[in-house]
């Protein structure tokens, strides 16, 4: 049988990974970005070109994991930090260190003219990897990011990779925002999300992967039950 979990559920599997077995969030936050690295280089690679664009929440920090991985295969890498640096969660900001620390210079842009611009210099061989919005995101996607996300979509592109889910997707009901992101490919953690099977889900899923993130497998199954 094929695991669905919610957004209550995926936060539950988090909580209990850290809490019951002192898995440290950071773990499971470079469990998650290096296997999604895994399935992007064995899909698009080898030597690839990526334009990563991160939100300041811990999808952005997946995605800075997923850079740093990246990087280290072979692919040349860029980076968009879309949102102020300090609000990023400590995890992301963590992990957005790491990659400045390595000379991947990610660059930060909040208003949606910068943004855009960046989005504007995407070349037809680089693959998106879209880690901007979570689970967590429900309703509809807010300026810039909404500007951000159809301007993504408009772009001359490889393919766009989405980091656990399209940003703007709704993770329960499957229901897309105004602004979603139309992925190529959709590497989600721990198992598929309650939402992806609705029908209106599919046009933004592409083909759905799942990659692991180190919680017990006894863990999810626990969860998942309820």
């Amino acid at each position: 049988m094929t695991i669905t979990l919610t957004r209550e559920q995926v936060r539950r599997v988090d909580e209990l990974a850290i809490g019951r077995y002192g898995l440290a969030g950071l773990v499971l936050m470079e469990n998650a970005g290096r296997n999604a690295a895994a399935i992007t280089d064995r899909a698009y690679g080898p030597s690839g070109r990526a334009f990563i664009c991160c939100g300041t929440g811990n999808n952005g920090g997946d995605g800075c994991v997923i850079a740093r991985h990246l990087h280290n295969a072979g692919w040349s890498v860029r980076v968009l930090l879309a949102g102020e640096a300090s609000r990023m969660t400590p995890d992301t900001s963590a992990n957005f260190r790491i990659i400045q620390a390595m000379g991947l210079n990610p660059i930060t842009a909040v208003d949606a003219d910068t943004q855009n611009a960046l989005v504007r210099s995407i070349t037809e061989d680089e693959v998106v990897v879209d880690a901007l919005l979570g689970t967590g995101f429900s309703g509809e996607v807010r300026s810039p990011l909404a500007e951000l996300i159809h301007a993504i979509n408009a772009a001359g592109k490889r393919a766009v990779v989405a980091i656990d889910l399209p940003s703007g997707l709704d993770c329960d009901s499957g229901t897309p925002a105004a602004a979603t992101i139309r992925a190529d490919l959709t590497i989600t953690f721990v198992a598929r999300k309650r939402g992806f099977d609705s029908p209106q889900a599919g046009a933004f899923l592409g083909r759905v992967e799942v990659a692991d993130i180190g919680a017990p497998r006894e863990l999810i199954a626990e969860v998942a039950a309820g």
